[in-house]
């Protein structure tokens, strides 16, 4: 293939899931999906039991969604900061979302009812979340030398090539993986 056709999604022939693809790739961004970040933060000592609880019954909840994609959860990753840890994730929709959050036999509802019930008691281990709705064509990345990572693990994986070389042609670009190279 060219370079100066038009890019293809990495998807069809997969590597191994580390695998580092070198060169420089984006997300394709003709989708609208969700970003969710949630997390909490180690505020002091007498909530260590608590944190520690809800820390433990986050690899359930992410094992759960990764064994069952109808949920909408495209894909997330795990970071941790000091006094705090927390996912990032990309969702289908928010309705998706919402859904997965409220259902009684998931992992989630159950674990925030048990939090929302400490009360006081829970004031030494803080909890939030935040949700972005984004548009398709809203969004860039680039990756370098990367695994397939964030949006580009979540959706499509894509070559860069000259129509898509700079940060303002991904944004602009209404779909970068069909758009042709100028």
């Amino acid at each position: 293939m060219a370079a100066d056709t038009a890019p293809q999604a990495t998807d069809l022939a997969p590597k191994a899931p580390n695998a580092i693809y070198p060169g420089r790739y984006t997300a394709g961004n003709d989708r609208d999906l969700v970003v969710f970040l949630i997390g909490m933060r180690f505020n002091g000592f007498a909530g260590l039991r608590y944190a520690l609880q809800a820390f433990v019954s986050m690899p359930r909840m992410l094992a759960s969604l990764e064994k069952h994609p109808e949920t909408g959860c495209l894909g997330g990753h795990v970071a941790f900061g000091w006094k705090t840890a927390y996912v990032m994730q990309y969702w289908r929709s928010f309705d998706d979302l919402d859904r997965f959050a409220k259902a009684p036999n998931d992992e989630h509802h159950p674990m925030w009812r048990w939090y929302m019930r400490l009360g006081e008691k829970a004031r030494d281990t803080g909890i939030w979340h935040e949700t972005f709705r984004v548009a398709a064509g809203s969004y860039e990345s680039i990756y370098a030398n990367m695994p397939r990572f964030g949006l580009a693990k979540a959706t499509t994986h894509v070559p860069i090539v000259p129509a898509t070389s700079t940060a303002r042609k991904r944004i602009e670009a209404s779909c970068p993986h069909a758009m042709n190279a100028g």
